[in-house]
């Protein structure tokens, strides 16, 4: 069980000169919350996200203009990303320790694979949790068929 197992591999992206008003866009036709901000089309190197609720508390809520504000200037600094190897449990921590709840994942060239959400790690744990509540029940049953 790793990262990969429960990422999403077609990630939404712009540049950071991406405008905000494209970046909605972008998150309404593809109905996703956040875009992954790349260094280039090419490289896919992740170098921020720009979340929905950046855009409504940054931008829709001061009446600045979605139109000349650029994703560059909402995206936080100190970008974290994982890699589909990592563990689902570190995963987590680090998102609580940062505050975030999506990570971009990354290949071993450093270029966007995907992208992880707190979602997405509650729903593998939870699966691999009731694989392990079924073994603890079968257990004794197992048990009395092997001993009798």
């Amino acid at each position: 069980m790793n990262v990969g197992d429960a990422s999403t591999r077609g990630v939404v992206t712009c540049l950071a000169t991406t405008s905000l008003a494209e970046v909605a866009s972008r998150m309404r036709d593809r109905h996703v919350g956040a875009v992954v901000v790349v260094d280039d089309e090419q490289r896919r190197r992740p170098i921020g996200v720009v979340t929905d609720r950046d855009i409504v508390i940054e931008i829709v809520a001061t009446g600045l203009d979605a139109n000349v504000i650029m994703a560059g200037d909402v995206m936080l600094d100190g970008l974290v990303t994982v890699t589909g190897e990592s563990d689902p449990l570190e995963a987590a921590r680090l998102m609580r320790s940062r505050g975030v709840r999506r990570l971009p994942v990354v290949d071993r060239d450093g270029a966007l694979a995907g992208i992880v959400t707190l979602d997405d790690l509650v729903h593998l744990l939870s699966t691999e949790m009731g694989h392990l509540a079924r073994l603890i029940e079968r257990q004794p049953r197992r048990e009395a068929q092997t001993r009798p």
